[in-house]
């Protein structure tokens, strides 16, 4: 059992705050979650709140259901066209909305589509293709250009 698992429901502190997104803000301290998570989490709670409002007044998330945050989710896909990597955030912030802060456990979240995966290819030049491209780069970024290719530095380093 981690610490992320509900079975020990007791264990979590109780909420000090009112407010909804000040809730998920003291709970993510309370798990100690990094900075970058807390910003993104409360992003996507309050992004889907004032989407709500779009839908025919505000709302409060205990108030919707799994049409809600399928449609959600949906718009970001589709009319956004979020990465699947951005997706998956914004379904990680609202499980933890629903799980850890209002202590709801929806089985229905496990179900929600996930956009697919992304295959990329990388991009790899040939030592000729790299060769013409060095020959067009003259004074200071051809140099750098050269030092990075030929050393294997990162950027950082090489300036």
């Amino acid at each position: 059992m981690n610490r992320y698992s509900r079975s020990d429901k007791g264990a979590d502190p109780p909420l000090q705050s009112t407010r909804l997104l000040d809730q998920v803000r003291e709970r993510i301290r309370d798990l100690h979650y990094s900075l970058q998570t807390e910003k993104a989490y409360l992003y996507w709670a309050r992004f889907f709140i004032l989407w709500s409002a779009r839908q025919g007044g505000m709302r409060h998330p205990r108030d919707m259901g799994s049409a809600d945050v399928e449609a959600f989710l949906t718009m970001l896909a589709n009319e956004r066209q979020v990465s699947p990597a951005t997706h998956r955030q914004a379904l990680n912030a609202l499980l933890f909305m629903y799980r850890q802060v209002l202590n709801l456990e929806l089985p229905w979240m496990q179900q929600i589509g996930r956009p697919p995966e992304r295959k990329r290819i990388p991009v790899v030049l040939t030592a000729s293709e790299v060769q013409l491209v060095l020959n067009h780069m003259q004074g200071v970024e051809g140099l750098i250009a050269r030092l990075l290719y030929g050393t294997g530095m990162r950027l950082a380093e090489g300036l």
